[in-house]
């Protein structure tokens, strides 16, 4: 057998595992079996240095902005300066709201070019590949703010590549500045290391920071940035010794995002036109005029879905936003299960009393019940209606409606269409509806649709510890409404293929940008108009700018990048025709679609309706790489290795819980606390395990793979008077038969025996070893990986404890990845849930906890009595957790598994029967 094998270790600094260049080593020989714990030892003391092999000789960052449209072009030379091929993978994080625009390989002279093609023909050309048995890979992700590029390339021994990624974007003027994001992860030292942004805007330049989140006190001098009127410059190059995250080391500290923010002068109250080879852009974002009062209604969701973190954080953001709103406001609540509770009757001032009446109303808010949006909604619209029919509300104020829910409707109408019809039915076009959705496995499409259909925005909620502040910073953004019915007019033949120029509200610290194409070869004058309403009547502002006059403004080619005028507006316009893809007739969002697709394909946008086809270079066969972009909408789980990640709802139920920030996989940890996840369902069981201290349990036994999993139990140092003996696994024994190897871990140590072969790690060490059926991953203090070739890949947590605590120790938890790659045969505590599982869940019910309510489960031929809780998943948050929604069965899992938990004790660590 021909074992791949790759290692990386080190003893006190990071290791290189999740760097910007990626390894992969083939160095074996075919026809030879070795035994692979032998020549690891062996390639451990002879090769320490393997992973170091490939540099990242030289990383640039170059960005040029002008008039906020930015162009950044990031350039990376790696060198492979081993003896053997290796795989490379280039990795860049780039902004959501930016388009690829251009990619290039360069290897041995030649160059590849990334090729923007339709989506479907890309794909088509991408399955050809696969089929004819080349390598391909498919690229897609979605975080939060960004967004992630991969690719990879076979490099020869001693051979160079050069990889260059461009993308544009229009920065988002937000509270009264820009902000230009990169983001940068080498993960190791580079000779030549830099950043150089230049901006240039006309309009004066008011102030620009920068700063980045890894620079340090010594690294802040190294940030060169020079202001002139019109012009700024940012550079940072810090020096090979600069970079080390500490003097020995070779893993570096530029790991992070390296931020610029700035804003430019407003003396202009109609704005700023620019015209530049027959197109123009008009910014308007008017200063110093007196705020509108605003009249807004929140809507808030505390159904059962919204139990635990959720609600608690959105009461945080309530009290927050609360102690925010102006004086000259009105509001009021809507709270929303499975039904609708109005905290007043009408919509009222903002009053210190009322202010702090409705904070205490929202700490009353728990979650129960089901999810009724449709009736909240309209509860919101009449409210509003009829506070304007009674003139109960300032003049010239504006009203808006703020919704925040998690959930699929599942109570009263629950028809999706027929919701969002009868809510623009409702709101007319008055007011405009602002939808935040909490979660991954939130229907974002639905809200979305629901809010563009009625002038609002959607926005997700991520679901961390900063939700409170994601939803407080959006309400920040709509705080203050200087403007309503904001109206742009040109010369009607002086102009053609106008963006968006009718707009709703304009808040203050925001921005509104309309573009267009100049008509006419003699355009002498460029007149435009804004017509307004504002806090004293109506607004109507006048502004003219000539074309010849713009043209020797933008002659410094330092600062100007191709055509950036037509460029910025086949962006602008391109995202406007994609949000109207989503609320228009099927006839209109074919409309848009096609020219969507148009523009993005004659501007080489990577847009969600186009794919770049990489072709690379391979040993014997080109193979064909795509990059995609999806929407927010098709962004329906968290980033998992470049691939966005969907559980589907469940058809035996419509009741919606919480979303998981980040999947649930079958696991124990904890006291010991058994989570236990059915995708199917999109929900979660667990259920604990009460043993006494030493208890050995098989977890997993496969006797098609030949792999068993046991855990022992350990408790605490002694028992706390006050409370129950609490017990968690602290030590486990994993078995490949098949592989004739055994690996031991427990708080202090990972031993991996293979024959008469022994190697020992501890828990401080960071190592990365690789074959063909067998890899393993210790990331120092914190986890160890555990791969089995193609199969199942299992993931040990480690829980440090202060060491003083008078009652508590270290301990384990152990998680499986890729269950289903198991055989139907498996079992064993945890085996036995890797397959199929259905259940129902039925009488739901308020239990003594009224945070948390009872039902009854049919499952496996059984009713049981079960309670909504959580339980913690520690694989991305050691020390916190990620909370998981689940209905948690009682006495030790009876009745849930297979007999009793007494069952599955085995007599040693290493019991394979």
């Amino acid at each position: 057998m021909d074992w791949l094998l790759s290692l990386c270790l080190c003893l006190s600094c990071p290791a290189l595992l999740a760097a910007h260049v990626v390894v992969a080593e083939n160095d074996g020989d075919p026809g030879v079996v070795r035994d692979p714990i032998a020549r690891l030892i062996k390639k451990r003391s002879s090769d320490p240095q393997a992973v170091f092999d490939i540099e990242i000789y030289s990383l640039k960052v170059d960005c040029k902005v002008t008039s906020r449209f930015a162009r950044s072009v990031i350039t990376s030379r790696v060198v492979n300066r081993a003896n053997v091929s290796r795989e490379v993978f280039f990795n860049v994080d780039l902004p959501k709201t930016a388009f690829i625009t251009n990619f290039s390989m360069v290897i041995d002279g030649l160059t590849y070019v990334g090729v923007v093609k339709e989506k479907a023909a890309a794909k088509k050309q991408y399955q050809q590949a696969v089929s004819q048995g080349q390598t391909a890979g498919l690229v897609k992700a979605s975080g939060r703010k960004m967004e992630k590029f991969t690719v990879s390339v076979n490099i020869a021994a001693t051979k160079k590549v050069t990889f260059e990624l461009t993308y544009e974007e229009l920065l988002k003027r937000n509270q009264g500045q820009y902000e230009l994001l990169i983001r940068v992860k080498p993960k190791q030292i580079v000779q030549h290391f830099e950043i150089n942004v230049d901006i240039y805007e006309p309009q004066g330049i008011r102030f620009l920071d920068a700063h980045g989140t890894f620079v340090t006190n010594d690294l802040t001098q190294l940030i060169e940035k020079t202001v002139t009127e019109t012009k700024g410059h940012v550079s940072f190059s810090p020096t090979v010794d600069q970079q080390r995250s500490c003097p020995l080391c070779q893993t570096s500290t530029i790991d992070g995002d390296f931020v610029i923010n700035y804003d430019v002068n407003w003396d202009t109250p109609a704005g700023d036109i620019q015209i530049l080879n027959g197109y123009f852009v008009h910014y308007f974002a008017p200063t110093n005029l007196k705020r509108l009062p605003k009249n807004v209604v929140f809507v808030i969701d505390q159904s059962t879905s919204m139990m635990g973190t959720r609600i608690k954080q959105t009461k945080e953001a309530m009290l927050a936003i609360l102690a925010d709103i102006h004086p000259d406001d009105h509001f009021s609540i809507i709270s929303f299960d499975s039904t609708v509770t109005k905290w007043k009757p009408s919509i009222i001032e903002a009053t210190a009393e009322n202010i702090e009446a409705a904070k205490q109303y929202v700490n009353s808010l728990y979650a129960r019940g089901w999810t009724n949006i449709n009736d909240a909604l309209l509860e919101a619209i009449s409210m509003l209606d009829e506070a304007m029919k009674q003139h109960t509300l300032t003049e010239h104020s504006i009203s808006l409606i703020i919704l925040l829910s998690d959930g699929d409707p599942t109570k009263g109408e629950t028809n999706r269409a027929q919701i969002q019809s009868n809510v623009k039915n409702g709101i007319g076009g008055k007011y405009p509806l602002y939808c935040l959705g909490f979660g991954y496995d939130l229907d974002y499409s639905f809200i979305e649709k629901m809010a563009l259909e009625n002038h609002g925005v959607a926005r997700r909620i991520y679901e961390d510890s900063d939700s409170a502040l994601q939803m407080q910073g959006f309400y920040d953004e709509v705080a203050s409404p200087l403007l309503s019915q904001i109206e742009l007019k040109y010369p009607e033949n002086g102009v053609a293929d106008l963006t968006e120029r009718s707009f709703q509200q304009y808040y203050n610290g925001s921005e509104i940008v309309v573009a267009g194409r100049v008509t006419g070869n003699e355009l002498d004058a460029y007149n435009m108009e804004v017509i307004a309403k504002g806090a004293e009547g109506d607004l109507f502002l006048k502004n003219q700018r000539k074309e010849q006059d713009q043209e020797k403004t933008f002659e410094d080619p330092q600062y100007i990048f191709g055509e950036y005028t037509e460029r910025l507006w086949a962006y602008l316009t391109i995202q406007q025709l994609l949000s109207k893809r989503v609320s228009g007739t099927p006839e209109e969002k074919a409309n848009n679609t096609a020219r969507a697709l148009e523009l993005s394909l004659k501007y080489n946008f990577v847009t969600p309706l186009t794919s770049m086809v990489v072709t690379k270079p391979e040993d014997t066969l080109d193979s064909t790489m795509l990059a995609d972009k999806l929407t927010e909408a098709e962004s329906r789980g968290p980033p998992q290795d470049g691939q966005a990640h969907r559980v589907s709802s469940s058809p035996q139920s419509n009741y919606h819980y919480a979303s998981r920030y980040i999947p649930p996989v079958t696991s124990v940890d904890g006291d010991p606390h058994f989570i236990i996840p059915v995708p199917k369902q999109n929900d979660t069981i667990c259920f604990n395990v009460d043993e006494r201290p030493g208890v050995i349990f098989n977890l997993v036994r496969d006797p098609l793979t030949g792999i068993t999993v046991n855990g022992q139990t350990i408790g605490d140092k002694k028992i706390d008077p006050n409370k129950k003996l609490n017990t968690y696994f602290g030590r486990f024994g994993i078995v490949n038969e098949k592989l004739g190897l055994k690996l031991e871990v427990t708080t202090r140590s990972i031993e991996i025996t293979s024959g008469k072969e022994k190697m020992a790690f501890t828990w401080s060490d960071t190592v990365s070893m690789k074959q063909r059926s067998f890899a393993l991953q210790i990331n120092k203090e914190r986890n160890l990986v555990v791969m089995m070739g193609d199969s199942v890949q299992f993931v040990i947590v480690l829980h440090r404890v202060w060491k003083d605590h008078p009652f508590h120790q270290d301990y384990l938890g152990f998680y499986t990845i890729d269950s289903h790659r198991l055989s139907s045969k498996t079992h064993g505590l945890l085996g036995q849930f890797y397959h199929d599982l259905s259940f129902e869940v039925g009488e739901i019910h308020q239990g003594t906890d009224p945070e948390k309510p009872d039902a009854m489960m049919m499952i496996k031929g059984q009713e049981l009595t079960v309670t909504r809780g959580w339980q913690r998943d520690y694989r991305e948050d050691i020390k916190h957790g990620v909370q998981v929604p689940c209905w948690f069965v009682h006495h030790n899992g009876t009745g849930l598994i297979d007999g009793v938990h007494s069952d599955y004790i085995v007599s040693g660590i290493f019991k394979t029967k």
